[in-house]
Parts: C-alpha cells; structure tokens; sequence
C-alpha cells in the first residue's frame, strides 16, 4: 500500500512512535497496559484510579441521564458547570472568572491543551516550551499544530529546572510556554522561584503561558499555587484542569479551561470544531464535584499521600532508588541498582520477573535527552491500598 501522506505521521513522530523503519509503534501506555492484561501483572503503569469517586458525584451523573440531560449542552458548558469553575477558581485561589466569558468547558484537559495550542500557533516558527520529561501528548500537538518543540530538562532526583537553562530555552520565537505543575511524569511541584522565573520570561518574550493543572488537588507538602495568580501572568495565562483525577472520573472526560476572555474564545474557535461538546449528563456531576466541601479535598490528598508513602517504601525494599513525589499520581525510581541499563527493556521485563507493569521514563523524552533518563522508570500510586501492597510483595521478588 502506498505511504498515506497527512499531518498524522509528523503527529505520531512528534509523540515518539515511528520506528526507524517508517512503522508506527502504540503508545506506551497501550503497550503496556496490553502487557499487564495478557501477563495478569498489577498494572502500575497507566494513571487511572481503581476505585470510583465521591457517591455524590455518581449519584448527580445517574439522575441526569434519568432525567433526559442527554443531548448537546450549550458550546461553551453548561451554565452550572461554568458558574461551579469560577466558583472553585475563587474559592480555593482568589481569581475572580466571569463564567460567561473566562471559562470553557472541554473533553478533558487534553482536548484544552490541543485546542490551545492549535488555536495559539500560526507559524513554522513558532516554538513552545515544555518541560521533559513531558506528557506525551504535548510533542504530539506541538507536532499536530506545525511548531518547534523546545525542552526544558528536570534531572534526577528531585526534578526542578535550572533557571539559567529556562532562560536559554525562552526566546522571541516562543508563542506558549507549556507548564505542567504538579508534573506529570516526575511528580514535581516547581517552585515559587521558577513560577516567577516563567512569568517574567514570558512578559519579556510576549509568549502566552498555558498551564495544565489536572493533579492541583492532589499535593502533598503546600497548598497548590495557579501561576495565574502571579502578578503579571494573568493577561498572558490559560489555566487548563479537569474532574478526571480530583474525582476518580477519568472516563469522562470533562475538563475545563480559563482565562481571560480573548483568549478563551480564541481557545472556543477551534475547540467548537473538535468536540464542538461533550458529557451532557457528566457535566452537572462535575459542578456537584467541585462543590464539595473542603474535607473531600483534603481527604483525597491525604489519601494518596498515604498510598505514595506505601508504594515508596515498597520501592525501595525492592531495591530502587526512589524520588518522593510532592503530588500528582506518580513516583519515580532509578531501576540501575537492579542492574537495569535500559528502561524500557526493563520495563518490558518485569512483568514476567515480578507481576508488575510500569512505565519508562525515556517514553516521556526526547530521542536526544533519553539518555538522561535511561534507568528511570514511573510507578503510579492511584490504587487501592490492597494492590499497593500487593505489588509490594511482588516488587520484593527482585531484591
């Protein structure tokens, strides 16, 4: 068959799937997940919950569907769920939204981030700045969309940039400065020197700054701090969340970004042409969520907390070096003390050698920096403490 020409295959180059033979790989994540169901390992690899979320939140999603919200919501959300963001926005960080203009409401954070970025880029030129390890669907987009991708690196072990080579990364031809923070892979809460770092280098350069915030409730050590709030940030930022991880919906994918108005509908204009909407009886739910009282979300935050002190001490009787997350589902480990050269042939290995599945490092970098990250490999704590424990004992099979 003939080579089929399109944006997909500089998609799928960007995000790290095309082999040196032209063909093109799963995700990591599909790889592995199929691995842990055909071995029958405890799947520690992919970042999803294994138990559902608050009973409110399920119970407002069934008498939706009951009650007939079951056809297309309003473009921008529906009007509950857009008032329930700006209240959350204001209740927990002081930001004042008009949900009639400052939020929209799209299928998941990931949709947010791909219709920011589409909707921000315009040239060949134009270069976002990410941090790597990165989400995979980062490079994927910033591929999708026909910009450069320029990274920003976080090292072992605690996984903070270094400011100087921030500032080398941030130029004239950067149009998004791209910030994950709690992280996702490293588990890393930057700091208030970095947030400021980025601000500053985006009012200088004149870049838009795009968070993703989707684990904000899910840290450890210090209230979450939106870099919206800065001083200076808040003309230039989109805040981008979403219910899936806070409520332990991450098959729902309702998530929402805010901001000010003109970017927002920049956002609306090409998000309108993706989804257009989605989740009629889900969203209802997800405004119920987000008014919770302030025990859920101290709950679930010490929740994990619990579970990622389990999985550590797990980690490291095994035999890893462990980095201790500050939030976020995950925790990092170096595999070289078991010998391991090459994450993702470990990974692929263990499995079979101890009945658990993770996930390299090196997926989430780029093919120069992957050496940096040879033998690092992510665990996910977001399990039912039964299976925690479980994987624990398994993991001791290396030792």
């Amino acid at each position: 068959m003939r080579q089929i020409p399109g944006a997909w295959r500089r998609t799928a180059a960007g995000a790290g799937l095309v082999g040196s033979d032209g063909s093109i790989h799963p995700t990591i994540f599909a790889e592995m997940s199929a691995l842990a169901a055909r071995t029958g390992a405890i799947n520690l690899g992919q970042g999803f919950p294994d138990e559902d979320g608050p009973a409110e939140v399920l119970d407002a999603a069934r008498s939706a569907i009951a009650n007939g919200v079951n056809q297309y919501p309003p473009g921008r959300g529906i009007p509950d769920l857009l008032s329930a963001v700006a209240e959350h926005q204001e209740r927990f960080y002081g930001v004042n939204l008009d949900p009639a203009r400052e939020v929209l409401v799209t299928a998941g954070a990931t949709e947010a981030l791909a219709a920011a970025l589409l909707a921000l880029i315009d040239d060949p030129d134009d270069e976002v700045v990410v941090f790597e390890p990165y989400y995979d669907s980062y490079a994927a987009v910033v591929a999708l969309a026909g910009a450069r991708l320029v990274t920003v690196p976080l090292r072992w072990p605690d996984f903070q940039p270094d400011l100087d080579e921030l500032r080398a990364a941030v130029g004239d031809r950067t149009r998004i400065i791209l910030v994950n923070d709690p992280h996702n892979p490293t588990g890393a809460v930057f700091t208030a020197d970095v947030h400021e770092e980025i601000v500053r280098l985006a009012e200088h350069h004149d870049a838009v700054i795009v968070t993703d915030e989707v684990y904000e409730h899910l840290v450890f050590d210090a209230p979450h701090a939106p870099i919206a709030t800065l001083p200076g940030a808040w003309d230039r930022t989109l805040t981008i969340s979403s219910g899936g991880k806070t409520f332990s919906t991450t098959g729902w994918k309702i998530g929402w970004i805010s901001g000010p108005a003109p970017l927002v509908d920049a956002v609306l204009a090409v998000k309108q042409f993706l989804t257009y909407v989605n989740g009629s009886p889900f969203q209802p739910a997800m405004a119920i969520g987000l008014r919770l009282g302030d025990d859920f979300f101290r709950g679930i935050a010490d929740t994990l907390r619990a579970k990622r002190d389990l999985l550590g001490a797990g980690l490291r009787a095994a035999g890893f070096d462990v980095s201790t997350p500050a939030g976020s589902y995950f925790t990092v480990v170096d595999a070289a003390p078991l010998g391991a050269t090459d994450a993702g042939a470990f990974c692929r290995a263990l499995p079979e050698r101890a009945g658990v599945v993770a996930i390299p490092l090196t997926a989430f970098a780029t093919p120069d920096r992957r050496a940096q990250y040879a033998t690092l490999v992510r665990f996910a704590a977001c399990k039912r403490v039964e299976v925690l424990e479980d994987a624990a004992l398994r993991l001791a099979r290396l030792g």
